[in-house]
């Protein structure tokens, strides 16, 4: 059976519309993590019935955004070369995922503030696979420490990116020295310690 014109055009308009709004979203959360669905609607260009005929709360539009962005993310990490030496693919992954990292802290702290905590980890659990598989492989190439479980190292590495976005957001960091003081410190998080060098 065949659809209509006018049908098949209004599904055109309508994922248009909603894409048109993930990224109005997008752009308003990551300037204001409180920005509301009238800002965004407005960012869109499209009314409030509009806006909630696609997306039924600001909870359900911040997922979407969130979403977006790691979606983007991960494009872009994927493409990091991680078969090298560990430590060379941990500084690559830190320096390229950095920009992606702190344009999303905004947008991370709506997600943080109107969804609850577990599907913020569910959205974050794939993109955060790549991390600790990389860790446990320096771990088993004895590069990286052992004596800690790789994945507390990789929650700490999390909470020295998104520390490290908001004090960009607050001014508090200069973003052009971010992305070397984040993968110093990530290496220093994972760097074997002096005491165990050479020892079994």
């Amino acid at each position: 059976m065949s659809h209509s014109p006018a049908r098949s055009g209004r599904r055109a308009d309508a994922r248009q519309n909603a894409e048109k709004i993930v990224q109005a979203a997008v752009a308003c959360l990551g300037r204001n993590a409180e920005a509301s669905m009238n800002d965004i609607a407005r960012e869109a260009g499209v009314g409030r019935v509009t806006l909630y005929g696609h997306f039924p709360s600001r909870e359900a539009l911040v997922e979407a955004a969130l979403i977006r962005l790691l979606a983007q993310g991960n494009e872009v990490l994927k493409a990091v070369d991680l078969t090298g030496d560990p430590r060379d693919g941990l500084r690559a992954l830190v320096e390229s995922g950095w920009l992606l990292i702190a344009q999303a802290a905004s947008v991370l702290q709506a997600a943080q503030t109107a969804l609850p905590s577990g599907r913020v980890q569910e959205l974050h659990a794939k993109p955060e696979q790549r991390v600790h598989d990389l860790i446990r492989r320096g771990q088993a190439e004895r590069v990286f420490r052992v004596d800690i479980p790789a994945d507390l190292l990789a929650s700490v590495l999390h909470h020295i990116l998104h520390g490290a976005a908001t004090d960009v957001v607050a001014g508090r960091l200069d973003p052009t020295d971010a992305p070397r003081f984040v993968a110093e410190m990530a290496l220093a998080v994972c760097a074997v310690p002096p005491a165990t060098l050479g020892t079994d």
